[in-house]
């Protein structure tokens, strides 16, 4: 059965910016200049101004931005990190990649996101920093994240896959740490049309050596300095993002057009618990995400009725079996475990047609008139 309100349609997102992606691919093709060049200079200097920070460096995913942020603040073997315990396994992956300890700490459960509160009793003399992550398109309490990284003398980083152009206290996400990482994947709010990450930064020094790893550890060719990686933005994609970028205020606003329009047709129907943007932040709906103790009735049914949906995420890091080695167990973290079972992310994308955001909501509305 075809879904006649799919999760995500990527292809109807890009087809807006067709014409303007082909001849921005076109140009690469042209220049006869395919790695780091004009575009990927071109598309970190507009991503730094967008961030509200000094430096981006174009990398070739979020996952490797993460890394590269934690391995240039010299973080390695024998050090702690800070995570969130509710958030997508690639923020545990960038600390184990450098050989440190993730400690993860339980979630705000209005927000999602890691609850400051519950951090210093989580801090040791291995802490070398807090990696937060701005889940599902809401900044984490970064002002608080702050302060107390600097009563600790530890460093702050941000994980922005999720939240492209929200912001804290009218400060944008990505600007808030020493050195923070970003995802472009397809499905972000600005996605690229394969992989693609940067890392943003006030700080010059950081940037260069991030900069230096992500060619191969070389300043220039051929003098290697450091043992780096490949990991550089790819030109055509840089093309592609420095087009999308463009639009991206504007297709946040269509994203908070959509969530306003469930927020108030959803209030008060069955049990459902709708997110909860704080007054001090923008939401940019990376996600919308329902709970509900109903969840796989709910999403079982919606796909009969062809609405899609997703889960972010039904497995917790510390549950995975990629950290078993780390001995945690179910019941260690109640609350990521509980908003685990309990979450469905809903469709929202700029080009939902209002037909289809009906139908979601009319869905819903049905299925829990049935109990």
């Amino acid at each position: 059965m075809s879904l006649k309100v799919p999760f995500l349609d990527l292809k109807s997102v890009n087809l807006r910016f067709r014409d303007e992606i082909l001849r921005a691919i076109e140009g690469v093709v042209d220049s006869g200049w395919y790695i780091l060049g004009d575009s990927v200079a071109r598309f970190e200097e507009e991503y730094a101004k967008f961030s509200g920070v000094r430096f981006c460096v174009g990398v070739g995913s979020g996952l490797d931005a993460l890394i590269l942020s934690l391995r240039a603040l010299d973080i390695a073997r024998g050090d702690e990190v800070i995570v969130p315990a509710n958030t997508y396994i690639a923020t545990w992956l960038a600390v184990s990649a450098v050989g440190a300890v993730p400690i993860p700490v339980e979630p705000d459960p209005e927000t999602y996101n890691i609850d400051p509160e519950r951090i210093p009793e989580k801090i040791t003399r291995k802490t070398k920093a807090i990696l937060a992550v701005n889940l599902y398109g809401q900044p984490a309490d970064l002002a608080t994240l702050k302060q107390i990284a600097d009563e600790h003398k530890l460093f702050l980083v941000e994980d922005n896959a999720q939240a492209h152009g929200a912001l804290h206290k009218g400060k944008p996400t990505g600007s808030w740490g020493i050195v923070n990482g970003t995802s472009f994947y397809p499905g972000k709010n600005l996605g690229a049309l394969g992989d693609a990450g940067a890392v943003t930064t006030d700080n010059q020094e950081i940037a260069e050596r991030i900069r230096i790893l992500r060619n191969y550890g070389s300043p220039k060719k051929y003098v290697h300095i450091e043992q780096g990686i490949n990991s550089r933005l790819d030109e055509m994609q840089a093309a592609i993002l420095l087009v999308k970028l463009k639009y991206l205020e504007q297709d946040n606003r269509k994203r908070q057009e959509i969530a306003k329009i469930y927020l108030e047709n959803l209030n008060g129907v069955g049990d459902l618990i709708l997110p909860v943007t704080k007054p001090e932040n923008t939401h940019v709906y990376h996600q919308f995400v329902i709970r509900t103790k109903f969840r796989d009735a709910l999403r079982d049914f919606l796909a009969e009725q062809g609405i899609g949906t997703l889960i972010h995420y039904p497995i917790p890091p510390h549950l995975q079996k990629a950290y078993k080695s780390l001995g945690y167990t179910k019941g260690d973290f109640p609350i990521t475990e509980e908003i685990a079972d309990t979450i469905l992310s809903l469709p929202i994308y700029p080009t939902l047609e209002h037909w289809q955001i009906e139908m979601v909501v009319e869905s819903i509305k049905a299925f829990f008139k049935r109990l």
